[in-house]
């Protein structure tokens, strides 16, 4: 696609990398025909090769309006076009660069600024997260239906093992999902340690800096990358880490990004790129151990349906991984239609477009459910409380449901 960019843009660093995705693309809109937003309102400006043209239209000096920002609000971000485009574009990527030159020049309304800062600073700080976390589940009787199911009771955490080993991984714990749900950072830990493996974890790490990137505020989640890479460095250089290792699909996809994102940092570029080759999504890490895992487990009848994140198998690549591993521990799954699909989910998307999210919910709940599975299995912790809030089925982590199936009894407190 021949593109001329804006004297302002053109030898900057976003510049060159929105002019070479913008090349890249044939405008062929084979993408449109995985693009959940696409498939729900028909509208060409609402499906990844309208909002490239309107993202084109911007990089090259046409003045952004609300109805660009509002499309481009209105991407999921789950990059399942990237997974078919012949092309390879990086729409992810160009989406970032078009969405800060957006809202550099088009102010949002007051009460849409105040909510983005409340949800960056609301989401993102574990402690504050945590005390708001239970606080509302102490009044969940008393609060309305939709705020009353997304504070869905937290499962038991139980112990985390005590042993050293000489294989040693780091533990992401981010920023929600810790207390959202506990349970999932200690069933991790004990299939590690079942393994060998022990788990480590870097206080100062918190939030990856997903949620301040994908609300425009790159500055912060840029100050997130930073002190999460000063966090792990000595564990990785001296303490003999031999991988970061993260439960959550959406934390590994953006840390994965960390070299790409860094790029132009001189004191973390080199640094960002370590980390980026040290890290794993713990379905990677977990995939090759299949054998020694299945030797521990009890033979399974639980009919089982599995919800792949997008951020695996579109943000990662690693589609096909998930199913292999269950397969591999004596799981039977049945076939999802429209698994390629976005659960709606999509880190803040759920609260900022809360009609498009539910309806995307119930489509993808609607297919998981044809096989009349006991539990729905998922990879990230977003998925599982956007899933959990149109559905009376347990939704789990498969961290969490392998853990019970190799726990011996009592382990949980």
């Amino acid at each position: 696609m021949e593109t001329k960019l804006s004297a302002h843009l053109k030898d900057t660093e976003d510049g060159k990398a929105a002019e070479a995705i913008l090349r890249a693309c044939v405008h062929c809109g084979f993408c449109n025909a995985t693009c959940p937003t696409y498939q729900l309102l028909g509208d060409e400006l609402d499906g990844p090769r309208g909002r490239i043209y309107q993202i084109k239209q911007v990089l090259e000096g046409t003045p952004a309006t609300p109805i660009t920002q509002l499309h481009l609000d209105r991407c999921l971000t789950c990059r399942a076009c990237e997974t078919t485009c012949p092309s390879g574009v990086e729409y992810g990527h160009l989406l970032d660069i078009g969405r800060q030159q957006v809202e550099a020049q088009v102010r949002r309304p007051l009460r849409q600024r105040l909510w983005h800062a409340v949800l960056r600073a609301g989401l993102s700080r574990r402690r504050l997260f945590g005390a708001a976390m239970c606080i509302g589940r102490s009044v969940r009787a008393l609060l309305p239906s939709a705020l009353r199911a997304k504070l869905q009771p937290a499962r038991p955490e139980g112990t985390w093992p005590q042993r050293t080993h000489s294989r040693r991984v780091i533990l992401l714990r981010g920023c929600t999902q810790p207390a959202m749900l506990p349970s999932i950072d200690a069933a991790t830990a004990r299939v590690l340690d079942s393994l060998g493996v022990q788990t480590l974890i870097a206080a100062p790490a918190g939030c990856c800096g997903a949620i301040h990137q994908h609300l425009n505020d790159h500055a912060g989640a840029l100050d997130h990358m930073r002190r999460n890479i000063d966090a792990w460095w000595p564990l990785l250089s001296r303490g003999g880490a031999e991988a970061i290792v993260i439960n959550a699909s959406g934390c590994a996809v953006t840390v994965k990004e960390y070299g790409y994102l860094l790029r132009d940092d001189p004191a973390y570029a080199e640094k960002a790129r370590h980390i980026c080759e040290s890290v794993r999504d713990l379905t990677e890490y977990l995939l090759p151990q299949v054998p020694a895992l299945k030797a521990r487990m009890a033979a399974t009848t639980q009919r089982v349906a599995v919800q792949i994140p997008c951020t695996l198998q579109h943000g990662q690549k690693l589609s096909g991984k998930l199913e292999p591993l269950l397969q591999g521990l004596g799981v039977r799954l049945p076939a999802v239609a429209e698994a390629h699909l976005c659960c709606g989910s999509a880190g803040t998307y759920s609260l900022l477009q809360s009609e498009l999210s539910g309806s995307l919910r119930d489509r993808k709940l609607l297919n998981l459910q044809q096989s009349a599975p006991q539990i729905i299995l998922s990879a990230n912790i977003g998925c599982i409380s956007h899933l959990q809030t149109g559905t009376t089925l347990p939704v789990w982590h498969w961290i969490e449901w392998l853990d019970r199936s190799l726990k011996p009894a009592g382990s949980y407190a």
